[in-house]
């Protein structure tokens, strides 16, 4: 299993409801870290998903192959989690997995902070692509990806043939 290796910090930390917001690396391990793991997949399968349509990983499959994670933190708590799956050796791309942000912080620049924290991650690992799964339900998500530079790609690996997964991708 690869070791991950620190994410750094975004430069400017964002600012929530709970005041400042910083990036800190975690592991699947973490109690908080599995709430949030919760939060997003009880999320889902309220939006319609059935479990064949839910490609996210648990909390111990995050643990097992070595993703890469980080969370913002407002205050005491964590307020949401991403990670970072890459390729190779030699590493070409990375995938976004278990992106979440919680309701009450959402809008607040947390997902990008997030965001940016696995960009330089990625790069940092020498992947030239970034690339990731969402749900065709999921509008919001799919309008912060298309502003952060994302775009349409043919389904990949285990998404190929699903009906409801939007593939996206785009260039480091």
């Amino acid at each position: 299993m690869p070791t991950p290796r620190p994410v750094p910090p975004p430069a400017v930390p964002a600012a929530g409801p709970g005041g400042p917001v910083v990036v800190v690396p975690v592991t699947a391990r973490d109690p908080e870290v599995l709430a949030l793991v919760d939060a997003l997949t009880a999320e889902l399968a309220l939006g319609g998903y059935a479990e064949e349509e839910s490609f996210g990983y648990s909390a111990e499959q995050l643990a097992a192959s070595g993703v890469r994670l980080v969370a913002a933190r407002a205050g005491e708590g964590l307020v949401g989690l991403a990670g970072l799956e890459t390729d190779g050796p030699p590493v070409v791309a990375g995938e976004l997995k278990r992106f979440y942000v919680a309701p009450a912080h959402r809008g607040t620049g947390v997902a990008d902070a997030l965001l940016d924290a696995l960009e330089a991650a990625a790069r940092d690992a020498g992947a030239r692509v970034l690339r990731l799964e969402t749900g065709d339900a999921q509008a919001a998500a799919l309008r912060f990806y298309a502003r952060r530079g994302f775009r349409r790609v043919p389904a990949f690996g285990p998404y190929v043939g699903s009906a409801t997964s939007v593939c996206l991708a785009r260039e480091l």
